[in-house]
């Protein structure tokens, strides 16, 4: 399997978005990949920023953007936060 299921909350536009992700990706580039996807899904109203970050929800803590989506704790049916 080279993908996850994930929940995606963002407090800017207070919504949440269920969506798969790819595995073997740099967070970096999963950011930047979720920030497009949820400024096409929400109609615009979430703006597309270069220094978006991805959150833990359960720790709050900042996913490194050097790491593959793997050598995180991100699992099917984690939450994160996009900020």
């Amino acid at each position: 399997m080279n993908k996850v299921f994930i929940i995606v909350e963002v407090p800017l536009i207070e919504q949440k978005f269920e969506v798969y992700i790819p595995i073997g990706k740099k967070i970096h580039k999963v950011t930047s990949i979720l920030a497009k996807a949820i400024s096409e899904l929400s109609g615009g109203h979430y703006p597309i920023k270069d220094d978006a970050t991805l959150y833990s929800k359960v720790t709050g803590r900042a996913y490194n953007i050097n790491m593959t989506v793997k050598d995180t704790d991100i699992r099917n049916g984690s939450e994160v936060i996009l900020i």
